[in-house]
């Protein structure tokens, strides 16, 4: 086994297949192993290049593999997948993950450290917790409709709830259900209070969060997410690389030397991304008020394309000027005359 230079791993959550080959592509070893079992295997095995998709538990055992001295690279999935030939099962994803990673062009996945994967988790436990409360609120509003309440779109009429229901005669069954949601509304409301006091925190002890929070239309969630999804920039190239991991460039189908673009690939995290055209919109709001080269370009972009076109491109321009302040540790200046490359 002393020949084997790259190592796949099928990942599972109690099972892991993994394929041992050398530097010609044949196989050494195939075998299926527990958690502990391939954690062993690897504290004694020699130096090699250990392969995994970008799943669940991935960065773990990155971080936890990398320790051993092992060189850990993790691929994307969908990278791997055309790789896979024939019918499929655990050790033909194996063999597929070391075939793609073989490939000299390849793109990897950067393992995240602890505290990523931490703010990462508090932002989606966030989602999820808004994500409820927009159910409750229609709830609400869909049983008040059925008996003829029409209440004005939005969630402030209905923290305010009790008056209305006071206001009209209704089945006591149902007040006491629409009670119940209420509460849980209210409930809801101030465990999303509660997490946006900690993310701003988190932002305003960590060094990177401070200089981002400097770009125009950026605020603490976003700035949070940033810190989380990029860190410190280093594994993209130039910060053009970084937006198009977001998906925020146009997608490309070019044939025959003429060049045809399309919308943005909306690649990637939809929530950075969204959250960025979000800033970005908040930014061409307040756009009379701004002044520097940034402002000046939005302004002629507006005399010749569509907000919606202007707010994406603008979206693009701030998440490379975040991956500048990440990777060349700085602070947005407004007043700067040359934007990121």
């Amino acid at each position: 086994m002393q020949n084997v230079t790259v190592l796949g791993i099928g990942l599972g959550k109690r099972s892991f297949h993994q394929r041992g080959q050398d530097k010609s592509g044949n196989a050494a070893f195939r075998w299926k192993v527990s958690r502990q079992q391939l954690i062993e295997f690897l504290s004694n095995f020699h130096s090699c290049t250990v392969v995994m998709e970008a799943c669940a538990g991935a960065h773990f055992m990155a971080r936890k593999l990398a320790t051993f001295g092992q060189q850990i690279k993790l691929i994307s999935p969908q990278f791997a997948r055309p790789f896979v030939k024939s019918n499929k099962n655990d050790f033909v994803d194996a063999e597929a993950i070391c075939e793609a990673a073989s490939r000299p062009s390849m793109r990897f996945v950067t393992p995240k450290m602890k505290s990523q994967q931490t703010l990462s988790a508090l932002h989606r436990v966030r989602d999820s917790l808004i994500r409820d409360r927009v159910c409750t609120t229609n709830q609400m509003h869909a049983f008040l409709l059925e008996f003829g309440i029409s209440l004005p779109i939005g969630i402030a009429v209905v923290r305010r709830l009790p008056a209305v229901l006071a206001e009209h005669e209704l089945p006591p069954r149902l007040v006491a259900i629409l009670e119940r949601l209420h509460s849980h509304f209210k409930y809801l409301e101030q465990q999303i209070a509660e997490l946006d006091k900690e993310i701003a925190n988190q932002v305003a002890d960590d060094d990177l969060g401070k200089r981002l929070l400097t770009i125009p239309g950026v605020g603490p969630i976003t700035a949070s997410v940033l810190t989380a999804e990029m860190g410190d920039g280093k594994q993209y190239a130039r910060s053009r690389d970084f937006a198009a991991s977001i998906g925020i460039v146009p997608r490309q189908y070019s044939t025959g030397g003429r060049a045809n673009l399309l919308g943005i690939s909306k690649r990637s995290d939809k929530n950075l991304r969204r959250l960025l055209v979000q800033c970005a919109r908040v930014y061409m709001q307040r756009l009379d008020k701004k002044s520097g080269p940034l402002a000046t370009w939005t302004r002629q972009m507006l005399t010749r394309r569509h907000s919606n076109v202007v707010a994406c491109a603008l979206a693009n321009k701030l998440a490379r000027i975040a991956w500048a302040i990440a990777a060349r540790k700085a602070s947005f200046n407004a007043e700067a005359a040359a934007m990121p490359a």
